[in-house]
């Protein structure tokens, strides 16, 4: 009932496709196999630095949030309640751990291929959680811990910190992750979801986030940060306005960035998904 069909793509002069699906097939196909021969995991040089990148920040990340976790802090700027939990660097810390054991999982029971025919459950999670929450949200801590800092320091990491706060910590948290995460745009492809699901899912993660520190604030009588004691409600809502549209607008650069960086790999994934 069935034939076997041999498509010779490789010389269109030769053999002329008989209709547009086959032409699909064909293009298809060749991009196919040419993303596997530059991006796959088989052994080489991009499977190495992959290797190298995850496994040094899982160590980094995950002893970093540990550390954190358990630090001292003096009672003058550090309320109990909700613990280390209250922090977005503590919040984005542990994104960051999460992102990079998924993303070392899927370097052995996954797949790394830039464009796979069937990507596996693991791979398709960390590809989302990279676009939606672990760039954006690494950016956004940084750049603005970093901003605020140079601005007036008391505001965001005040001096009485010092003695009992690592620099070495202090910089896997606010400027590592930034670094760690733009290498990984770099380095490794990955299927942006549709802007829509995207925007959608960091706008829920900020606007619970925003809803925590509110809560906090009801029951400990505390800003979470020093800067938004010195905000009067107007200046606090457009604040928080320009957080929330900052890391909007951080979603899309990691988007642009990517269809850049990957336009060949992009291209071939919207066309395999029409």
């Amino acid at each position: 009932m069935y034939k076997n069909i041999y498509l010779d793509c490789r010389s269109p002069a030769a053999h002329q496709p008989a209709n547009q699906f086959v032409v699909d097939f064909c293009v298809l196909n060749m991009a196919r196999s040419k993303s596997k021969n530059k991006g796959s995991t088989s052994p080489g040089f991009n499977r190495v630095v992959q290797l190298v990148l995850h496994i040094t920040a899982v160590i980094q990340f995950n002893y970093g949030v540990y550390f954190f976790h358990n630090l001292d802090m003096p009672r003058s700027v550090f309320h109990p309640f909700a613990g280390k939990f209250k922090f977005l660097t503590f919040i984005c810390a542990i994104i960051q751990a999460v992102y990079y054991i998924v993303s070392l999982v899927n370097d052995f029971v996954g797949t790394n291929e830039l464009v796979p025919r069937r990507p596996p459950a693991i791979r398709k999670f960390k590809d989302w959680l990279m676009s939606t929450l672990a760039f954006p949200v690494a950016l956004n801590v940084g750049i603005t811990f970093w901003t605020l800092y140079a601005i007036d320091r008391e505001l965001v990491f005040p001096k009485v910190l010092d003695p009992v706060f690592p620099s070495w910590l202090n910089h896997v948290l606010h400027t590592n992750i930034v670094v760690f995460i733009v290498l990984e745009i770099f380095t490794s492809y990955r299927a942006y979801p549709t802007r829509t699901k995207g925007l959608t899912g960091l706008g829920i993660f900020m606007g619970s986030y925003l809803v925590w520190i509110h809560i906090i604030k009801h029951y400990s009588n505390v800003w979470v940060y020093p800067v938004l004691e010195v905000l009067q409600l107007p200046q606090r809502i457009v604040f928080f306005v320009a957080v929330l549209g900052f890391t909007f607008a951080l979603y899309l650069l990691g988007e642009f960035l990517n269809n850049v960086v990957w336009a060949k790999e992009v291209k071939l994934s919207q066309r395999k998904s029409k």
